[in-house]
């Protein structure tokens, strides 16, 4: 077994990277030569369509023990608070917004304590995402797992991530995301032990870095700051499961080896992770906001340009607006639909009932904006001094079609039912001329 202790990283987003984690292992001028160093398989795998733009194709070789091939027989997981049957029923228009996922009970892994929340689109469509929550306390032991429907954000709130991935290991901690490929294999460990956090899963084009346009070069998130691993393998047997998510529904089948066997690899369909601290926010504002745009971290193009399959989008420590304007975001409705969550602080729209681990839903042209006592003291805040927020992080996964809750979700203890009373008490204050 190949031990890792303190991790390495390479920099970069979308790179063609190469890594081995045993010098030579790596075949010079081919990729797949007739007999590879060490006794070792090649293999490989392709995010996209073999004849995706260049720009756009993903795909990595892998050098590993054994195939991905050698398995045992899938017979289906039982694990129903994870799925993607987000149905063809009515919506409601409601706006929504739940307290934190409860943490677990009993011993739970990540993939036990996976919970969709809502989604829209399909697997098979190849378009759309799913949104999940996940609470966990114990490491994925003798479990591995990798998602076929798509590629995985993952968002943790409360406790470190370790995921140990085919092509080497990736630590995350709240504020920091990480990014596991569609189809590639992973466990994850709990350093902090109980864990709390989000996921997105995206059906669609890949998750890239949006066009900066006249922000110009050095704004939003920038591409050195992104960490892929250094190869990392485990070579070890024993009796484990593979667990897959395919079409919406988890697969097991047994596995007499780890699959994170891989020695070495190149190419750019790889794990990731960035420090959302590191985020450029743009500034400063004279009067009037600017819309969330500015602060996209990560959009998943649609086939309607301009128009994102999702985008992932972060509210960081900021200056706010300088000159006579209501500083906090403005009331809205939006064709677009939105699903907050909040890992650190508090959201400046919200004064209460929004806090780090819960998560809120605005569908398609439902109203929403700050609550009352938020509007209260901000319309009375003194303008002439400027006004920063610190000690906060909250994102939104903004997608083009309806998101739709699951019944589980909508039917959830831990729903706040009230949620519609914090504008409750926005007074009427309209005076015409007399």
């Amino acid at each position: 077994m190949n031990a890792v202790t303190e991790l390495q990283y390479m920099t970069g987003f979308g790179n063609e990277f190469a890594s081995e984690a045993i010098p030579g292992t790596l075949p010079e001028g081919q990729n797949s030569p007739q007999r590879v160093a060490h006794g070792l398989y090649a293999e490989q795998i392709s995010g996209t369509a073999f004849t995706a733009p260049r720009a756009q194709n993903r795909r990595s070789w892998l050098y590993r023990i054994r195939p991905a091939s050698m398995h045992g027989g899938f017979a289906p997981f039982d694990q129903p608070r994870l799925h993607n049957d987000f149905g063809n029923g009515p919506v409601t228009p409601e706006q929504l917004r739940w307290d934190p996922l409860p943490l677990p009970a009993q011993p739970t892994d990540f993939v036990e304590g996976l919970y969709t929340v809502a989604g829209n689109g399909s697997p098979a469509a190849q378009a759309g995402v799913g949104v999940h929550l996940y609470a966990a306390d114990r490491d994925m032991a003798g479990r591995y797992f990798y998602d076929a429907d798509g590629e995985l954000l993952l968002v943790p709130q409360q406790g470190r991530l370790r995921i140990a991935t085919e092509l080497g290991v990736v630590e995350v901690e709240p504020q920091q995301v990480a990014l596991v490929p569609r189809g590639i294999r992973f466990r994850v460990e709990l350093p902090d032990g109980a864990s709390r956090g989000y996921v997105l899963e995206n059906f669609g084009a890949h998750l890239r870095l949006p066009d900066l346009g006249p922000i110009g070069s050095n704004g939003l998130a920038n591409p050195r700051d992104f960490q892929a691993p250094m190869a990392a393998y485990e070579d070890i047997e024993g009796d484990f499961e593979l667990v897959a998510k395919f079409q919406g529904h988890l697969w097991r089948a047994p596995i007499d080896h780890s699959p994170l066997d891989v020695v070495a690899w190149h190419g750019n369909h790889v794990p990731w992770r960035y420090d959302l601290r590191r985020f450029n926010t743009i500034g400063s504002i004279s009067f009037d906001h600017p819309d969330p745009s500015i602060f996209t971290v990560l959009t998943s193009p649609s086939d309607t340009p301009g128009t994102a399959n999702v985008d992932f989008v972060i509210f960081p420590p900021r200056w706010l607006v300088a000159q006579h304007t209501f500083r906090p975001p403005w009331f809205h409705r939006n064709v677009a639909s939105e699903f907050m969550g909040l890992v650190h602080g508090a959201y400046d729209a919200k004064a209460e009932g929004f806090v780090p681990g819960g998560c809120s839903l605005h569908n398609c042209m439902s109203g929403h904006g700050p609550d009352a006592a938020t509007f209260e003291k901000a319309s009375q805040a003194d303008l002439s001094k400027p006004d920063v927020i610190t000690g906060t992080m909250a994102f939104m996964f903004e997608t083009r079609a309806v998101l739709r809750p699951t019944a589980q979700a909508l039917d959830a203890p831990h729903r706040q039912g009230d949620y519609l009373e914090c504008w409750a008490g926005l007074k009427r204050h309209f005076q015409p001329p007399r």
